[in-house]
């Protein structure tokens, strides 16, 4: 005689698994940064060349609507260059101001404005026309001085040379592009990348 085993219904506690999904949930929601408005947004020309540039140790100068915008990788960096550049202007920063400074995108206007800009908060930042663009001209070349103090803070951050990139915007007449260029070559910088957008390969 066959003796029948009685079924029970099988069961999972899955409480284990919804606290390691909710700490996982947690994790990335707080480690994850904001993408942050470009100051200048630039329609780049479009290249099939696929180089990446460098997540440190680099220097974007960004040409688009008349206006020249400067960003720098780095937090230390950006702060000893500030402080640089503050020696160089008469104006003096302070620990706070820094601390901002480093966290913020690419800047586009005079040294004697930057510190009404870094006491904004980051949406009035970005507004359009809000930024004229960092002064270029043989009168008042402060592109040369951020380019210039830059190179220094970065070797003595990281004890590397600093990297340059010029971000254009393709509808950007050639010449403006081309005075960036003299500035760094000025400056003996004649390695540069131009940063492009990725255009698909065509046919034969």
């Amino acid at each position: 005689m066959a003796i029948k085993m009685s079924k029970k219904a099988a069961s999972i506690d899955m409480t284990a698994m919804c606290d390691v999904a909710f700490l996982l949930l947690t994790f990335f929601i707080l480690t994850a940064t904001a993408k942050i408005p470009e100051a200048l947004p630039v329609d780049t020309p479009a290249s099939t060349v696929q180089s990446k540039l460098p997540d440190t140790d680099l220097a974007t100068i960004t040409v688009g609507k008349g206006k020249v915008f400067f960003d720098l990788k780095g937090r230390e960096v950006r702060k000893r260059t500030l402080e640089l550049m503050g020696q160089k202007y008469g104006v003096a920063f302070t620990e706070d101001e820094s601390s901002k400074f480093a966290l913020m995108e690419g800047i586009g206007v005079p040294i004697s404005n930057l510190k009404q800009l870094i006491a904004m908060k980051t949406a009035e930042r970005s507004k359009e026309g809000l930024q004229p663009g960092i002064p270029k001209d043989s009168l008042d070349n402060q592109l040369k001085e951020w380019i210039y103090n830059a190179r220094i803070a970065n070797i003595e951050v990281d004890d590397k040379e600093l990297q340059f990139a010029i971000k254009g915007d393709a509808k950007e007449e050639y010449p403006a592009i081309l005075k960036v260029m003299d500035i760094l070559q000025d400056q003996k910088i004649n390695s540069f990348n131009l940063v492009t957008g990725l255009r698909a390969k065509e046919k034969n």
